[in-house]
């Protein structure tokens, strides 16, 4: 029998925290009235989560890598980074969603985004096969019913039918390739496998493969990215942005510990795939961009874009590529955030997410457009925010392992990110509504979306200027997986 090992409780203390305050949401809606209840419902949610991650912050910060759970959970700085991640993105996320009509006020709404946290926060760190397929699956679930929500909206019907359907596809596939995995080795634990599986053969190439249908689908890479554009737009535009970040962001995170843990004796191998999908998902999201004028479908392929961006660091397979892999994952994570945020905050006013909504934004909501051009500078690699820093980091990362090719792509499909990011601020600084007087048509932004928004903005400016804090964070991250 194990001994009780009191860093076991701190290695899971967010995930107990987690459930601790979903049922508390769920015990208190029935007491709440109708009229407060989404500002109830979105500041304990919201407030919830940042106790948890302070009281994690203090508590549960790890020392020496270490195994816990039976193996079952890595208690390491890279899981627990990405639990921060997580956590912070479904406390602004829980702020965006208080003003969403027929979701702001469902306490299920926010049950769903907790649940989908503790999945995400599992996955960082699952060091078991069986762990991580119930984690990945922990996390889907509750966004596939996230995004099909609005059940008297057809879109939103339409794109939670399609995650689910795509998503349930390539989980299977990919819980086939975990079983091949294991019926190779015997094994399911990560930091097992590694002595077992074998080196490079066909075989190999195919488990392989099967494993990374489903991760490339989580992260959405080429060609497994086509349910994004439809889901994005139908989804509430609170969960796309939740989905376009802290799910990607866990989709990453399992790659960076598996392939790198799991996979290292086939590294020249799949370093060469994940090149020619980086290059692949980086050119189709950002040529595709081009074309939209739905700005959810538009930002949708940006986030296509930029999982190839994020790749290159995995590419690299160097501790510099997966420090810069997770400090590209920062940056956008408040980049994106902010984005998906400013097009809900406009949506909820006009109705519309199309670009002519936008028509002089800097004059119907100064402080809101003036948000929208931190946020899309950084989106396209402009100094001296976030997105800048983390270009940088990524494609360094890649000259210095020779992929000097694929850093060359990676700024050519910078340039091009980059004109259709000004497009949509020529359309709030230099358009005009037609025969209308900007001033009788404001867009108010309520004091949920006010102090998220803020937060996010500051947050991109600090983590392009003051970058070292947060390279160091990604750093002591990554080099638990060399």
């Amino acid at each position: 029998m194990t001994a009780f090992v009191p860093s076991n409780i701190f290695a899971i203390l967010p995930e107990i925290l987690l459930l601790t305050l979903a049922l508390l949401v769920l015990i208190l809606d029935p007491f709440w009235k109708e009229a407060s209840r989404h500002l109830n419902l979105g500041w304990l949610t919201a407030g919830g989560l940042l106790l948890t991650l302070a009281v994690s912050l203090v508590l549960a910060r790890p020392s020496a890598p270490a195994l816990v759970f039976g193996g079952m959970l890595r208690y390491d700085w890279l899981g627990f980074a990405f639990k921060m991640f997580f956590l912070f993105s479904a406390a602004i996320t829980s702020l965006f969603m208080m003003d969403v009509e027929r979701l702001g006020r469902r306490a299920e709404a926010y049950m769903l985004l907790l649940a989908a946290t503790l999945g995400m926060s599992l996955m960082a760190s699952a060091a078991d096969l069986v762990m991580l397929y119930l984690a990945i699956e922990t996390t889907s679930i509750p966004l596939y019913i996230l995004a099909g929500f609005l059940t008297g909206d057809e879109k939103s019907t339409e794109s939670g039918f399609k995650y689910l359907l795509f998503g349930a596809l390539t989980s299977t596939v990919m819980l086939y390739g975990f079983s091949l995995i294991y019926g190779f080795s015997g094994k399911t634990g990560l930091y097992e496998l590694a002595a077992s599986f074998p080196t490079f053969s066909l075989l190999a190439l195919g488990v392989l493969f099967m494993v990374l249908i489903g991760l490339a689908f989580k992260v959405s890479l080429f060609p497994f990215h086509f349910w994004a554009p439809d889901v994005y737009e139908g989804a509430p535009t609170p969960v796309a942005g939740f989905l376009s970040t802290a799910s990607k962001a866990a989709g990453f995170a399992v790659i960076l510990r598996l392939f790198m843990v799991v996979f290292p004796s086939i590294s020249t191998d799949w370093s060469l795939i994940l090149a020619i999908l980086a290059t692949l998902t980086m050119t189709v999201g950002n040529l595709i961009a081009l074309a939209q004028k739905n700005i959810k479908r538009m930002l949708a392929y940006s986030s296509i874009a930029h999982a190839g961006y994020a790749m290159i660091g995995v590419v690299a397979f160097s501790q510099l590529g997966a420090a810069s892999a997770v400090f590209y994952l920062i940056a956008y994570i408040l980049t994106n955030l902010a984005a998906f945020g400013i097009v809900a905050a406009v949506g909820r006013v006009t109705g519309s997410d199309d670009l002519k909504a936008y028509y002089g934004l800097s004059r119907r909501a100064p402080t809101l457009a003036l948000m929208m051009m931190v946020a899309f500078l950084s989106l396209a690699g402009m100094p001296p925010f976030g997105g800048f820093v983390a270009k940088v980091f990524v494609f360094a990362a890649a000259v210095e392992q020779g992929w000097v090719w694929l850093a060359v792509v990676g700024v050519l499909n910078s340039i091009i990110g980059l004109y259709y990011y000004m497009i949509v601020l020529k359309y709030v600084y230099l358009y005009r509504m037609e025969n209308e007087d900007e001033e009788k048509h404001p867009i108010p932004i309520s004091r949920p979306y006010a102090i998220a928004l803020t937060i996010l903005s500051i947050g991109i400016i600090l983590v392009g200027v003051l970058f070292g804090p947060w390279f160091g964070l990604a750093s002591s991250s990554a080099a638990n997986l060399f």
